[in-house]
């Protein structure tokens, strides 16, 4: 058995297009409760209070929704040295670019499905201001107590013409270890989960039923527990905000969640739970069609956007909710 890649420390931050970057900066700050750490150009940088680095999301404004780039920590300089030495043996194209707030030089590239990637070692740990100073020194920031309170950026969801390609590229090419995965009938792969560490999940690809290449399904941000779910469902209903699915808890991950769509167009979830894998000979969990078709781990149905909605939005869409009677 070949000992797996662990060059990777952690999903860092993400890039969210938006067209309404008012609006949607006063939803990330007003209502998820995140801080801004900082400005340039067209862009924002927030962060939650348990992020040690300086942000996790940089918000640009955008003419339409959708993901700019993920960036991944890796675990020191030479780690970050092999795998662009392995995506360079690969064929993968390329390019080290300069440094952005909060972070140094960073390797980009496009996995398979075209969204955009970067790794980079050189980041900036958060010092507060005053007025965010923690009591306990173990703790980066303050807790904000406004709006839902997210502590960090959780996970990242692309979707994918081939979720199965971009699994195999991920656990080749950067060292990621699948955890969970949707196996349909046919053989093929509809959804998969995974891992740069011991949290069970950081990066999910699920198959785009558009046919449409590098989109964004959502991202996701963690609170404490699940009745800080249920606070920012009051929270999003009381300021008028789209709440697709939940609150409800997932069968695959088991995480208890909330999805939403901020006022830019872009899909956030808030999320509680989860689990770690300590286990170095982990088996992914394989659930079938069967399975699935079972609906979320207390029976609640997938909602039909969930399966097709995604951004930047295409024509395509509409034709298949048309299709789904929805």
């Amino acid at each position: 058995m070949t000992e797996r890649i662990r060059d990777l420390a952690h999903l860092s931050h993400v890039e969210l297009y938006t067209p309404k970057p008012e609006e949607s900066l006063a939803y990330f700050r007003e209502l998820l409760g995140m801080e801004v750490a900082g400005e340039r150009g067209d862009a924002v940088y927030l962060r939650g209070f348990g992020d040690y680095e300086r942000s996790s999301l940089k918000l640009t404004a955008a003419g339409q929704p959708g993901i700019g780039h993920l960036a991944y920590r890796t675990l020191s300089p030479e780690a970050l040295a092999r795998r662009v030495a392995a995506l360079e043996a690969a064929g993968v194209e390329g390019a080290w670019i300069d440094g952005d707030l909060g972070h140094g030089p960073s390797y980009s590239f496009l996995d398979p499905d075209g969204h955009r990637l970067e790794l980079f070692w050189e980041s900036d740990r958060y010092e507060p201001p005053p007025e965010l100073r923690p009591a306990l020194k173990n703790q980066p920031q303050r807790y904000p107590g406004r709006g839902a309170g997210v502590r960090h950026l959780d996970h990242v969801n692309f979707l994918a013409v081939d979720p199965a390609e971009n699994r195999a590229f991920g656990e080749e090419h950067l060292g990621l270890r699948l955890t969970e995965q949707i196996v349909l009938d046919d053989g093929s792969e509809a959804g998969v989960w995974l891992a740069s560490n011991q949290k069970s999940y950081d990066l999910t690809y699920t198959r785009d039923m558009t046919g449409t290449r590098g989109r964004l399904h959502h991202l996701a941000f963690f609170v404490d527990q699940r009745e800080d779910v249920l606070r920012a469902a009051d929270i999003f209903l009381e300021a008028g905000i789209v709440m697709e699915s939940g609150p409800h808890k997932h069968a695959i991950q088991q995480t208890f969640f909330l999805y939403t769509w901020e006022p830019g167009g872009n899909r956030i979830e808030v999320c509680s739970g989860g689990y770690l894998i300590f286990d170095p000979d982990h088996e992914p969990i394989v659930w079938t069609q069967t399975e699935r078709a079972k609906g979320q781990a207390w029976g609640m149905q997938t909602v039909a956007t969930f399966h097709v909605k995604g951004t930047p939005p295409v024509p395509q869409e509409a034709e298949l909710l048309a299709a789904a009677g929805h």
